[in-house]
């Protein structure tokens, strides 16, 4: 068992069978306080692990005020949702993006991770479940920590242009289906 310092994060214990570090639990501000275990792959290998510090560092000072941000963006993925599937009472009914958070639950186990295929940027990711869809839940991901850059079902994308291998996409926070 491997451990390291990681600014921001403290002692992180190496998981050998998954090769990413385990942070111990600790509460994150912009996830509405929910206490998480931060997973950061790829970090021994990187040339420039100072982004990984810097993106820890500024992921866990934001606020409600990051996601409030997205909310319009996390909402147009609900609509979509309820485009596609046939309506039942069990439905959920998500009045506009200023009530879209409410039906969120933060995943526990952020992702930190260097983009290795498109902008080379460090993103923390989060996996999280939401009310309307579920089977594939809610992915919200951090382009440096620090906005909102990527939300949508959970396909452990970091960006959409990686997710549909289309450069055209990159800075699309969420590419709605096509209608």
């Amino acid at each position: 068992m491997t451990a390291a310092q990681i600014p921001g994060l403290g002692t992180v214990v190496k998981d050998d069978e998954l090769g990413w570090y385990v942070s111990e639990p600790m509460p994150v501000a912009v996830l509405d306080g929910t206490v998480c275990q931060f997973h950061v792959d790829g970090y021994d290998d990187d040339p420039a692990p100072e982004e990984f510090h810097a993106a820890i560092r500024t992921f866990l000072a934001l606020d409600r005020s990051a996601l409030v941000a997205a909310a319009p963006s996390i909402f147009a993925y609900y609509r979509d949702v309820m485009e596609l599937v046939e309506a039942d009472e069990d439905d959920v009914e998500i009045s506009g993006p200023d009530d879209v958070l409410n039906h969120i639950t933060f995943g526990r186990e952020p992702s930190v991770e260097r983009d290795s295929y498109g902008d080379r940027h460090v993103y923390v990711s989060v996996e999280c479940e939401c009310a309307w869809e579920p089977e594939h839940g809610l992915q919200i991901v951090f382009r440096d920590g620090a906005a909102v850059t990527k939300v949508g079902p959970y396909d452990s994308h970091l960006t959409n242009a990686a997710a549909y291998d289309d450069p055209g996409l990159d800075g699309v926070v969420y590419k709605a289906h096509a209608r």
